[in-house]
């Protein structure tokens, strides 16, 4: 570990001037020499770095999710090329090109903050080692440094150390690996609920991948290693981890609440919590960050996942729709329930009345009462008569014309008479 740390020694000076900028302002209010006042200097260090650091966390998150949306391309790459590992690799490379993602931004920050621990490593071992820092933290100050205890145990001290290197400290070995115990604990549960909040949470759960089983392993791997390494890190150091990881924590947290992973529980409660909000206010003003999130719901179109059907639905049925550039507003079927209109049906047209089904009798009166209110006259209703007579003879004749026998058959059919049974009345015109 030191061989490492050497290797950082570059910027150990600036690390170490950074510490006692902060120890001068600590000190002052908690006294030079406390605990208090070295730790929250290196509190300090880790916020000043990680604020640095939020353009390239940024940067993690993107690649991430460009990661999880091109897994299912990658798979179908390994399986079309299992055979060929060189030509499975040029496509790979084709694939990142294509679509600009790099799979290395998802390791940005943590190959990014490695110079800046290392270098704490190494001036925390200085320390231990009662050697000065440069011209940065000369022999007071490494004095100083090497008096301060958190918890009664020494800000350099470890949890490997021998009971002759924690008296030379002035404190006791039980009290260090106590304190060191209950760091590393807590360092490797904050890595792990991290991880575990972000598979849960924040991973799209309908989608498959290799991708999500190596998050899942390293979701127990890491603070297995955290809690090995663990034991060789000065209590500064141990300090220093646990910041970041609690930094990462809640830095992932709002990710999960304010950006989540389409497709996964965080954007279906994300989803629900918006809804809720315009439906309260009836649209209205949302925040950027929202609104780039609905305008990329509406983009989609068909392929929006279940969830933002399920919001774009809602929204809907509270008489509100999301516009292309994310703004959501009330629909045209709101607006006219509100002016006290019928609402529309859909596609846009009003709804053809269809009239009532009536029964014979009531056409027949019908009929009737129409014809008394056109005020018919007698010699109109006895045409309308002859006509319906002239009409039910036409019909009777088509239907079906008996060939005579004799004469005296062909004449009753002339005549209009029927054979042995009653007789037809003669048309009015024949009388």
């Amino acid at each position: 570990m030191d061989t490492i740390a050497s290797l950082f020694s570059f910027i150990t000076t600036p690390v170490a001037w950074i510490i006692v900028q902060f120890h001068k302002l600590y000190g002052a209010i908690f006294g030079p020499d406390t605990g208090w006042a070295w730790g929250l200097s290196i509190v300090s260090l880790v916020i000043l770095i990680r604020i640095c650091l939020i353009p390239l966390f940024v940067k993690q998150i993107k690649a991430t999710r460009g990661m999880q949306t091109l897994q299912p391309e990658m798979k179908k790459i390994q399986e079309r090329y299992k055979n060929d590992k060189q030509r499975q690799s040029e496509e790979m490379m084709k694939l990142y090109k294509e679509t600009g993602t790099n799979p290395l931004s998802s390791c940005l920050p943590i190959l990014a903050q490695s110079p800046f621990f290392f270098a704490l490593y190494h001036v925390l071992n200085s320390i231990a080692s009662n050697k000065t820092v440069g011209d940065v933290i000369d022999q007071p100050l490494l004095d100083s440094a090497r008096q301060a205890h958190i918890f009664g145990a020494p800000l350099a001290s470890k949890f490997m150390d021998s009971p002759e290197k924690v008296e030379a400290l002035n404190a006791s070995l039980t009290d260090v690996r106590i304190v060191t115990a209950i760091m590393i604990v807590l360092m490797s549960f904050s890595q792990f609920y991290t991880q575990r909040q972000l598979m849960t949470k924040n991973v799209d759960m309908t989608v498959k991948t290799p991708f999500m089983q190596q998050q899942k392993m390293l979701m127990y791997v890491f603070p297995v290693i955290f809690a090995v390494f663990g034991i060789n890190f000065p209590v500064g150091v141990l300090v220093y981890w646990l910041t970041t990881n609690v930094w990462t924590m809640g830095q992932q947290m709002f990710v999960i609440r304010q950006n989540p992973t389409p497709g996964s529980k965080a954007q279906a409660a994300f989803l629900e919590r918006l809804q809720t909000k315009v439906a309260k206010h009836n649209g209205g003003k949302i925040r950027r960050g929202e609104r780039n999130i609905v305008k990329a719901i509406v983009a989609k179109g068909r392929d929006r996942n279940e969830h933002e059907r399920k919001f774009i639905n809602g929204l809907s049925k509270a008489g509100l729709s999301a516009q292309t550039d994310g703004t959501i507003t009330q629909s045209d079927t709101a607006v006219a329930v509100a002016d006290g209109d019928d609402a529309p049906q859909s596609g846009g047209t009003q709804g053809r009345k269809q009239p009532k089904r009536q029964s014979k009798s009531q056409r027949q009166s019908g009929s009737g009462q129409s014809v008394s209110k056109n005020d018919a006259t007698p010699n109109d209703a006895a045409k309308t008569s002859l006509d319906k007579s002239d009409d039910s003879q036409g019909a009777a004749k088509n239907k079906a014309k008996p060939k005579p026998a004799g004469g005296n058959n062909a004449r009753q059919n002339k005549s209009g008479q029927r054979k042995g049974g009653q007789q037809r009345p003669k048309h009015p015109s024949k009388k």
